[in-house]
């Protein structure tokens, strides 16, 4: 992923020096046990760990010629570590120390992306007791429907988002397995005892049978996570998108001091952080039909998937990373506007209240379908009149009507408190 989408720590977990780092342990480890096993001798374990190092340039170098990037790094150890260096890789093959480090990989990256669900879910929650009681338009199809709370919107967005961050706790636990199992996963070659000593020093658990890879359907179950993720990032960032549109301007993108909306209009202020976090949302899914596509190998083993997850890993991570943090920012400093909600609220003369007169008049003893034209047919002048008329009053001269429901009994149906009345209840659930 290119610097302008990528943040520091999740970037470094895959770099190469990383993923060195990370196989020369697993080899390390590996190496304990086998002295454990009487497989090889202390000294040459001892020796491992004291001396061994790795030069990213150096195996690059060797890889050129080796065409195998295993090989070239246990060449490169082998360099530092001396004669000793015999006994490293024991039994195992390259998938063991591959396929273990991306699990290695992933449970840390999905360690960050938890960390910042929860930064996210922290703004949310802030900023929905803010406006807990904040009244806003309600919309369905993009079009007016019934009142509602901003504090609502932002606590369906938080429940959401608190799925979002057990999907990546199960999916970590799903893909941080080990598998130390030689050729065709037999253990022909090495001891179980191996690899559950190297699942416990890498904080994995052991893989139940590898068949030499670790099976792609977990893999495909993490990053269909990541992409259910950041189908949430996109929906809380369309919501933004339009509440920003001119002809709404409930709430928008905060607009710093010498910010610069566009090169020839200077009037302009655009939601350019959530119209990106929607294109950084598409990269995200992207990537999930590959993942689930690598699941169907060949046999025992092949490399099919090996580009595939060599690009989606960091990609994947780095993006994902990026759109939470940024996603937080937006909404920590997001620009809200009461005032408008409430004049968008009274634009179309009390259309919002329809259904509460609908219900009334059945109760009143009208059937439905009686009831739903005398509401509509009202209903429809103000629409037309854009407004202009008022529901009310057109509902009170309709002598139908108000052979039901005399105006005294109109007036009340009007009163915005009744749609929010179980704000408290619902914020209940969400919260605690």
């Amino acid at each position: 992923m290119i610097p302008r989408y990528s943040r520091p720590e999740m970037v470094a977990l895959w770099e190469p020096e990383t993923r060195f780092q990370i196989w020369f342990e697993i080899e390390a480890h590996a190496m304990d046990a086998l002295v454990v096993l009487g497989v090889v001798p202390a000294d040459a374990a001892k020796a491992v760990w004291e001396r061994g190092k790795f030069d990213v340039a150096r195996i690059d170098e060797i890889e050129r010629e080796t065409k195998h990037d295993v090989i070239a790094f246990l060449t490169n150890l082998a360099e530092h570590v001396g004669p000793e260096a015999r006994f490293v890789h024991q039994g195992m093959t390259s998938s063991d120390v591959l396929d273990t480090c991306l699990s290695v990989q992933l449970a840390r990256a999905a360690d960050i992306l938890i960390a910042d669900t929860d930064a996210l879910l922290a703004a949310i929650k802030r900023r929905a007791m803010e406006h807990k009681h904040t009244p806003t338009m309600g919309r369905s199809h993009g079009i007016h429907a019934e009142p509602t709370t901003f504090g609502l919107k932002l606590a369906q967005a938080y429940a959401e988002f608190a799925r979002c961050r057990e999907r990546i706790v199960a999916a970590r636990a799903e893909i941080a397995t080990c598998a130390i199992s030689g050729a065709v996963g037999t253990f022909a070659n090495i001891d179980p005892a191996v690899e559950a000593h190297v699942a416990r020093a890498m904080n994995l658990t052991v893989e139940p049978v590898s068949t030499q890879v670790i099976p792609r359907d977990r893999h495909a179950m993490f990053f269909a996570t990541l992409g259910v993720v950041a189908g949430s990032v996109e929906r809380l960032a369309t919501e933004i998108r339009h509440l920003q549109r001119t002809e709404v301007l409930e709430a928008e993108e905060y607009f710093a001091p010498g910010q610069k909306g566009s090169s020839a209009m200077p009037h302009k202020r655009n939601p350019v952080l959530t119209e990106n976090l929607t294109g950084l949302a598409r990269l995200v899914r992207g990537y999930v039909t590959p993942a689930l596509e690598n699941v169907a190998l060949w046999h025992e083993r092949d490399i099919s998937h090996s580009s595939v997850e060599r690009m989606i890993g960091p990609d994947a991570t780095v993006t994902l990373d990026f759109a939470l943090v940024r996603l937080t920012q937006v909404i920590d400093k997001l620009l809200i506007y009461p005032d408008r909600m409430l004049k968008n609220l009274n634009k179309m003369g009390g259309l919002i209240h329809s259904q509460r007169i609908l219900l009334a008049l059945t109760q009143a003893g009208a059937s439905r379908e009686d009831s739903y034209r005398l509401v509509q047919r009202n209903a429809m002048k103000v629409w037309e009149s854009d407004g202009q008329l008022q529901l009310l009053e057109l509902l009170a001269a309709d002598a139908e009507v108000t052979a039901l429901l005399p105006r005294a009994q109109l007036e009340p149906l009007f009163d915005l408190g009744y749609h929010l009345k179980h704000v408290d209840t619902i914020f209940d659930r969400v919260f605690g």
